[in-house]
């Protein structure tokens, strides 16, 4: 007997599948006959269901989680329950990738209308006051994964009649400025040449604010599956696999056209995750992007990138590599790009070269924004003390 309401599942305003819990464990999907839309790289359509003992990893995947769970649960508990389907039935009308969720007796939910002022956000005095605001109203609009408060929205640009969508991004007690934190990670990123979507500081360093990269300029869903969706695993299981698997994973579903561009990435993701010492690069923080499953796969943006070791002094690498998790020397870096991801002395010099000058250079950014918010004078120094120690690592 099911224990929650089952749901159907959309792909581009199509009903193309059905979602179902039975028992305490077994949940069910299964596509419609007439679908040829696949809700995931590793669901191919076939007649047969798709039956797993917990929630499939690729509708895990967006599942909120801290403080953004929270409030969802807070919304919807005595009306619709607080399992994982309820959560996503919640949230269904907005995730991050192509799958949309709604009630078997609905149709799918129609995106808001609602627009914010980017222009607003990034300028508004008390952002922890915006910030509240901000999940109490969409909070129900927010599948999105990721411990950090967070929540997706619509905002228009100054001086535009265009709209594009965002992810709004606050901290806990736990991890001050980490907003400016990120913000100068990310610099560092992009200035290594990472693709990276738009990202924006409000003006009080309270919110950190990043274009969705799953959503076109046109308003269409992309596809998209992070590491643990395309590795088959829960997403508390997102801190146990390795950096081998995770290049493994970048062959079997990239295309080819893409996968030289994937494998450079990769590499340059995790040297700068050394030199800024990001103990968060885990499964969740590494996926691909995809119009359609039988369209070219590419690896998507760069996101996530936070100088955890501030917060966690003795923090070590998220995943495993060459067995161990700890800040890898330079020789163990080159060892694995070229073993598991083919590149040339060249491509690992020039990617190492080009990453330290970004991270100097990002580095050198920092003073003046703790001249101008002295509040993040004890983040910034530490951060620019962690970031010589790990530059020092590939001299």
């Amino acid at each position: 007997m099911s224990t929650a309401r089952p749901l159907e599942v959309w792909i581009s305003g199509s009903r193309i599948g059905g979602l179902a819990q039975e028992g305490r464990r077994k949940y069910i999907f299964a596509y419609t006959p007439q679908t040829s839309e696949a809700v995931s790289l590793t669901m191919p359509v076939r007649l047969q269901s798709w039956d797993s003992d917990e929630l499939h990893p690729v509708f895990q995947m967006n599942l909120p989680e801290g403080a953004l769970l929270e409030a969802i649960q807070r919304a919807i508990a005595k009306i619709i329950g607080d399992d994982d389907l309820s959560i996503l039935l919640a949230t269904g009308g907005n995730q991050v990738g192509r799958n949309r969720f709604s009630s078997t007796d609905e149709t799918l939910p129609a995106a808001t209308g609602e627009k914010e002022s980017l222009d607003d956000i990034l300028t508004y005095p008390d952002t922890e006051e915006l910030f509240h605001e901000l999940l109490n109203r969409y909070a129900l609009r927010s599948g999105v994964s990721g411990v950090q408060p967070k929540v997706l929205l619509d905002a228009t640009e100054r001086g535009t009649l265009s709209s594009a969508s965002y992810i709004v991004k606050s901290w806990g007690a736990d991890y001050p400025q980490l907003a400016a934190n990120e913000y100068f990670c990310m610099t560092a990123a992009e200035l290594a040449g990472l693709p990276v979507a738009d990202f924006y500081l409000t003006e009080n360093g309270g919110l950190f604010v990043m274009r969705r990269f799953d959503v076109t300029a046109s308003g269409e869903s992309l596809g998209f599956e992070d590491m643990c969706s395309l590795q088959a695993l829960g997403t508390a299981q997102k801190y146990r696999g390795t950096y081998e698997r995770v290049a493994k994973s970048l062959k079997s579903f990239v295309s080819g056209e893409h996968l030289p561009a994937a494998r450079q990435q990769l590499f340059t993701m995790l040297v700068l995750s050394s030199m800024v010492r990001n103990g968060d690069a885990h499964l969740k923080n590494f996926g691909v992007l995809y119009r359609s499953p039988q369209a070219p796969v590419a690896m998507a943006p760069a996101f996530d990138i936070v100088t955890t070791a501030v917060y966690l002094h003795h923090d070590v690498p998220a995943l495993s590599l060459a067995g161990t998790k700890k800040w890898w020397s330079r020789k163990m870096l080159e060892r694995f790009a070229i073993t598991h991801l083919s590149l040339s002395v060249g491509q690992i010099n020039g990617v190492i070269e080009r990453t330290a000058e970004a991270v100097l250079a990002a580095r050198q950014m920092i003073p003046e924004y703790i001249s101008d918010h002295p509040e993040f004078r004890g983040t910034g120094e530490a951060m620019m003390s962690i970031w010589e120690t790990g530059l020092g690592d590939f001299r």
